[in-house]
């Protein structure tokens, strides 16, 4: 791959990355925080009673996942490749469990089961480990 597209991939999986890490930062606090608006039956039949853990789970694992990715990715870290692919595995096994749990509820699930499949994709055209 030329110089230039390389650039180009770590830009667009590193912007990716930060995007994924903000909104899963923002999802988890307001999750945490009550998640207002957001009927709790979709939790019936899951082990949780509240959108609590599940959003703990969402702000520390998915968001610390994307944003240590997006770091690796910015920095040209030896280790982006493999930080990426991890990002985008977390993001992946976060929507399958929630869908599979709650079921289909939001066009948001779809969208992020894409950007995962985005995320792995670019990050198997990084260079390096």
């Amino acid at each position: 791959m030329s110089h230039s597209r390389a650039n180009t991939t770590r830009y667009l999986l590193g912007t990716l990355l930060t995007f994924t890490a903000l909104n899963a930062f923002a999802g988890g606090l307001y999750g945490m925080a009550g998640a207002e608006g957001v009927p709790v039956e979709w939790l019936k039949g899951t082990p949780f009673d509240d959108y609590f853990v599940p959003s703990l789970i969402l702000f520390a694992i998915v968001g610390g996942t994307s944003l240590l990715g997006a770091a690796a990715v910015f920095t040209n870290a030896e280790a982006a490749r493999r930080a990426a692919l991890g990002a985008g595995a977390t993001l992946m096994i976060w929507i399958a469990v929630q869908v599979t749990m709650i079921g289909y509820v939001s066009w948001l699930q779809p969208a992020v089961a894409m950007t995962a499949v985005v995320i792995t994709w670019l990050a198997g055209k990084l260079e390096g480990d």
